[in-house]
């Protein structure tokens, strides 16, 4: 079967540079007729700002201003080429507004431990969401998902700290020894909380929330961040065996700093902290 003819491909384009920001400069000279007016409405100088209209001149090859004695006048080579520029300013802001809109106000995408998310935050999540139906939550399948991969707005991390990404602490950083009522007196054992030297566990759990189920199952006594046993201890399904104590590691929410900038994220985090 012959297969259909390609043409060719179109040829890359090679764009320009572009002093974007003297022609910023220039628009706003345009639409005051006066540097002085320029410059007050972009917060420089009106020495900035001549000096900018002097480097654009010399990259175009044109003079855009002529002083006369009712002050500042237009040349007709910058008149020709004003109409496509202030039309190419409204590309950009439409250009920026689809950007943003494509992270869509109502729906958040989150990284969280599955423990973490049955204990703590799910009850939370249904209390924002009664507040604003209209938002949507995705929950990424791997909790250490890629930012930039899983598209994620936010991800929740049992962390001594932020990192290298902006964070705020979900719950304090506490620890409390918990068991079923009437469990054994065998310990379970988990990498973020090790027992002390010279306990053999009944379960070397992989994680807390495996750690969390073999408690509440009454197989033994764990060592739990507070925050994930507090509604567990609440009903009653778990006791503490003494006073919660201060850990190492808490639970954060982290996202990178675009992030941190949008409304949604802000709003979450605030009701998240209140």
């Amino acid at each position: 079967m012959r297969g259909r003819a390609r043409g060719p491909k179109p040829a890359a384009v090679k764009r320009t540079h572009l002093p974007l920001n003297a022609l910023r400069v220039f628009d706003a000279a345009a639409r005051h007729l006066s540097f002085t007016r320029a410059a007050d409405e972009l917060a420089v100088t009106p020495a900035a700002v001549g000096q900018q209209i002097r480097a654009l001149e010399d990259v175009l090859g044109v003079v855009l201003f002529r002083r006369t004695p009712k002050g500042l006048e237009l040349t007709p080579e910058a008149a020709a080429g004003l109409d496509p520029l202030r039309e190419g300013f409204l590309r950009f802001e439409e250009s920026v507004a689809a950007m943003q809109a494509g992270q869509a106000s109502d729906r958040y995408t989150l990284a969280v431990p599955r423990e973490f998310y049955a204990e703590w935050l799910s009850p939370r999540l249904a209390r924002f969401h009664h507040a604003h139906p209209e938002v949507q939550f995705i929950l990424a399948p791997d909790e250490n998902a890629d930012f930039t991969e899983a598209n994620l707005d936010c991800a929740i991390r049992l962390v001594d700290g932020p990192g290298d990404l902006p964070g705020v602490q979900l719950a304090p950083a506490l620890k409390v020894t918990v068991a079923a009522p009437e469990a054994r007196a065998a310990w379970i054992d988990w990498p973020g909380m090790p027992l002390d030297e010279g306990i053999t566990p009944a379960i070397r759990a992989g994680s807390p929330g495996q750690a969390l189920a073999s408690a509440l199952a009454g197989i033994g006594r764990t060592v739990l961040p507070l925050a994930l046993a507090e509604a567990a201890l609440a009903a009653g399904r778990l006791v503490a065996l003494g006073e919660p104590e201060p850990a190492l590691r808490a639970y954060w929410l982290i996202a990178p700093p675009p992030q941190w900038r949008s409304k949604k994220v802000r709003a979450l985090v605030a009701f998240l902290t209140a």
